[in-house]
């Protein structure tokens, strides 16, 4: 039975936190046991902030070494650079050429910077940023897009934008459905707002057990004292240790909240640290390893870039047919 396609990106705009981790590459790795995984590095997307040519070459390798570093199996699944596969960008055409801007001034991006009085400082790749990300979803007839909730809207605008393309020519692009754990739906940040480098609140997967150590000890919390009761649901601490330790594990420090009686943030956070270190500990290593072979690292990106261009060419192929545009050179 041919299996169904699953497919995510992330963008190299920095070093992968937490949050990139539970929102995208956990679920990422564990979709490769039930599906067909297609996985990317954005880097086209970074170009919309970034403007340090050697930190994206770096930024995008420590991409493509943490999903690794955490299973991702190159032998079954695709891993690819974005701008690796330069289809993406003619497909993007296609769907802006079939898109309002009423859609696109509904999105976060621009209601964000609109909210702020900055709209008219957005450059073009800004705001045309969902119609890039749509093309990403759709270039390889994907099926499911393991996302964080807060990346809702990019699968829902990229289904109507499909849906516009179909409706005018025919049903030339697969209708894509998020996939959204709801337990990791938002990742909280040190700071109890969304886990966001642009917050600077992240906690990176792979720091040092020191450095790591310091990060969860500088989560943010209130003042109540080691022996006064604590609602669990309402600390950032037990949210994300909700998200990292089992069940059992979380129910027992719950209780402790509950209780207080000699049981204050420091224990949980220390409860949280050693949580953290089991998962990421082995991890840390493949990861050191991993960045240190760049060369091998390019060998796996070039290999997957490789097999998304052949769905790639394969889709715009059918796009270009559809619309009155000649088959790709060969």
């Amino acid at each position: 039975m041919t299996r169904k396609r699953s497919l995510s990106g992330i963008k190299p705009t920095g070093t992968p936190h937490l949050g990139n981790y539970f929102g995208m590459i956990e679920p990422a790795v564990a979709l490769q046991e039930t599906h067909d995984p297609f996985y990317f590095v954005a880097d086209y997307h970074a170009l919309t902030t970034g403007r340090d040519p050697a930190r994206l070459r770096q930024a995008s390798h420590e991409v493509a070494a943490t999903l690794l570093a955490a299973g991702l199996d190159p032998a079954r699944a695709t891993l690819f650079r974005q701008s690796d596969v330069p289809e993406v960008q003619e497909l993007a055409w296609h769907l802006a050429c079939v898109t309002g801007v009423g859609l696109l001034l509904r999105a976060h991006a621009y209601k964000d910077a609109e909210a702020k009085g900055a709209a008219n400082e957005l450059s073009m790749g800004t705001f045309n940023y969902p119609v890039l990300m749509a093309a990403d979803i759709l270039l390889y007839d994907s099926d499911v897009v393991p996302v964080g909730k807060d990346q809702l809207q990019h699968i829902e605008m990229a289904q109507d934008m499909a849906g516009h393309l179909n409706a005018l020519y025919g049903n030339c692009l697969r209708r894509p459905e998020a996939f959204v754990r709801p337990e990791v739906a938002t990742i909280v940040g040190t700071d109890g707002r969304k886990m966001s480098k642009s917050y600077n609140n992240t906690i990176e997967i792979y720091l040092p057990p020191k450095k790591l150590r310091q990060a969860v000890m500088g989560i943010k919390t209130d003042s109540k004292g080691v022996d006064e009761p604590k609602d669990p649901e309402g600390d950032n601490v037990f949210t994300l240790y909700k998200v990292v330790a089992p069940a059992d594990k979380v129910a027992e420090m719950a209780a402790r909240y509950r209780e207080g009686q000699g049981y204050g943030y420091g224990h949980a956070k220390q409860a949280l640290y050693e949580a953290l270190e089991a998962l990421v500990g082995p991890q840390r290593e493949r990861y050191a390893a991993l960045l240190a072979r760049p060369s091998e690292l390019e060998d796996v990106l070039q290999a997957g870039a490789v097999r998304a261009r052949a769905v790639a060419r394969a889709v715009l192929d059918r796009v270009r047919d559809r619309v009155g545009l000649p088959p790709l050179p060969r």
